[in-house]
């Protein structure tokens, strides 16, 4: 298991009725904690979602370390 920080932008943050948590997780990858997350909080279908971890851009099979700080980032719209 691990223990990371998670913060959500736009309608996720919305939607999860905050902007940051941290948990303890047993996901390997940002991939399997966003899956986790959704069943938790069964998000909306809001597109490609992108992911940082530790104010990087990643890929969704990037693996987590304990300390990660995790920020999934939804698609914006403006004008």
């Amino acid at each position: 298991m691990v223990a990371i920080q998670v913060e959500y932008f736009a309608v996720l943050r919305e939607h999860v009725g905050h902007a940051r948590e941290h948990l303890t997780t047993t996901a390997t990858t940002v991939g399997q904690l966003y899956a986790e997350l959704d069943q938790r909080y069964a998000f909306p279908e809001v597109g490609r979602v992108k992911v940082a971890v530790n104010d990087e851009f990643r890929d969704w099979t990037s693996p987590l370390q304990d300390g990660d700080f995790v920020v999934f980032i939804p698609p914006v719209a403006g004008g």
